[in-house]
Formats: structure tokens, sequence, C-alpha cells
């Protein structure tokens, strides 16, 4: 089943009942969701209140609920750590005595992966990518002469032009980019919670303060899909915000359907298959990630 996305933007008392998730509006009942049903919670106005029952209620059926910051754009993620999956100490262990050929091999694929999405975006613009294609059997394992950074470079002055410069300080383009990045890994962050994955541990991108650094790898090919939601509506929007359209457009990529191992399936479940070969491919049962593959409209 495909799970929902809920996105409160309004001053709203959430609370638990018979395990159904009741949202009420100045005094009023306005909304009824199975907690069962519910796969993202977003929370963006700052007079929200949530009761803890409803806030466990979430966590147990691997809910993942994203608070907002006073520029509506996504700041933290609630997940269930305990209750993720049965087998959580184990998988825990063999994430933290990968071995380096392995997590050097993995983030050789993601780069690749993300590569490939980037030049098949520029391609769907209608721009020519050869340098990018060219570029993707250079990558190595562990990615040493930073590959992933030089197809940056090609890529934004390929798709957005020569004066934009990506700043997550920013707003317009930018903010969007923020706001569809962080509603990406979080829900890659779900899906990794979901298999016994702890989502710190990560295999490239290690800062100390970043508790997501797990879901930061595995959303990277993931990336270009949000530059060219972002791409598309800012050429159709003056001045390109985040506002309630852009936000839906954006949404609208969790639940899209998308090529997996020659099925079609919607993205959020595509990711908890992503995740769960990322699982095997850690505790050594596999060598390669299959990721999803867009499905473009042309």
């Amino acid at each position: 089943m495909i799970k929902r996305i809920l996105d409160i933007s309004e001053q709203a008392y959430i609370h638990l009942h018979q395990q159904q998730l009741q949202i009420e509006k100045q005094g009023k009942l306005v909304a009824s969701i199975p907690v069962e049903d519910l796969g993202v919670l977003i929370l963006q106005h700052p007079a929200i209140v949530v009761t803890q029952t409803a806030l466990v209620a979430c966590q147990q059926n691997n809910t993942v609920v994203v608070f907002c910051n006073a520029q509506h754009l996504p700041y933290s993620v609630l997940l269930p750590l305990t209750e993720g999956h049965s087998l959580h100490t184990r998988i825990l262990r063999q994430q933290m005595e990968i071995t380096q050929p392995t997590r050097k091999r993995l983030w050789q694929q993601i780069v690749r992966a993300k590569i490939a999405q980037q030049a098949t975006v520029l391609e769907q613009t209608g721009e020519s990518s050869p340098h990018l294609h060219r570029m993707l059997n250079k990558v190595k394992p562990g990615d040493p002469e930073n590959h992933e950074a030089q197809a940056a470079q090609h890529y934004w002055r390929k798709l957005m032009g020569d004066d934009f410069r990506r700043d997550r300080t920013a707003g317009g383009i930018n903010a969007l980019l923020n706001y569809g990045y962080a509603i990406m890994r979080a829900v890659l962050a779900r899906s990794l919670v979901g298999t016994g994955l702890h989502p710190a541990l990560g295999l490239h991108h290690r800062n100390q303060y970043n508790g997501l650094c797990l879901a930061d790898d595995l959303m990277e090919p993931f990336r270009p899909w949000v530059d060219y939601e972002v791409h598309q509506y800012a050429a159709n929007a003056d001045p390109p915000e985040v506002c309630r359209d852009s936000k839906q457009r954006l949404l609208a990529l969790l639940s899209a359907p998308v090529s997996l191992a020659d099925k079609q399936l919607p993205l959020m479940v595509a990711s908890h298959q992503l995740a769960a070969g990322l699982k095997s491919a850690i505790a050594g049962d596999s060598r390669d990630l299959l990721f999803p593959q867009k499905i473009w409209d042309n």
C-alpha cells in the first residue's frame, strides 16, 4: 500500500484516538487518518501542538515526522530507534564493521548513479551531456579524484546557467532545492531505519554532528530528480519560491512511479527495496546496489 504524505501548514492540534491521527483546527475536527496509512507527517506551523501519544504512534508505525523551521523548510526528522527492525543490534554491528573496500565500492556505485541521473536530467532539459557520460567510467572505488564534485560544477552550469550558485542559506531556487532534498532525505532515512540500518553511520558522509549521514549517502542519485522539478517549476514561476504549489510538486516525487527490477512502483516503496539492498551489501551478501530509475513523461 502506498503510504500517505500529510503536510500541515496551519495552526492545529494533533492527537490520537483509536489509532486514528485526529487533526483539529479552531476546536473542530477536520481530519481523521489511520496512523498505519501515514508514511510522512510534515509539521510546518509554529503553533502546531502534537501529543506525545500521537508521536509515539507515528514512530511505532514507522512514520517519519518532519519538523519545519520559521521559513517552512524541513529542519529536523523524528525516526524510530528501538522498533525499526527486530535484528537492529546485529545489523548495527555489521554497519560498524564494514570493510573499507566494501565502503569504497558502494560509494563508487552511488557516485556513478548520481552522475548518470545528472546526465539524464540535462538531456531532459534539452542540454547535451557527453562530458558526464565520459566521466562515469572514470569513477574509481571511493571516488579519490572527486569526480562527484567535478560533475557537479559542469552540471549546475548547464542546468541553471553560469550565474547560478548553490547556496543553502539563499532563497528562491536554492530554498526550493533545500525543501526537496530535505523531504527526499527524510523518506530515505525512514527506509533505512525500517531495515535496521542506523542512518547516522554513513559510507562517505561522516560529519559527527550529522545524524543522517547514511541517508545523505543514499539520496545522492535522487538529488537530480529534485533539481529537475525545481528547474521546471522555476521556468514558469516569478519569483520561484517555497509555496503550496511548489511543495506539492516536490512531494509528488515520493509517490511517483519508478522502475526497479522490471517493476513499476512508487518511489516511497522502491526506497525500502534500495535500503534492503544496501543492508545486504553491507552484510556481504551482495555486491551491487540496484537504484530506482525515474520514469520520464516523454
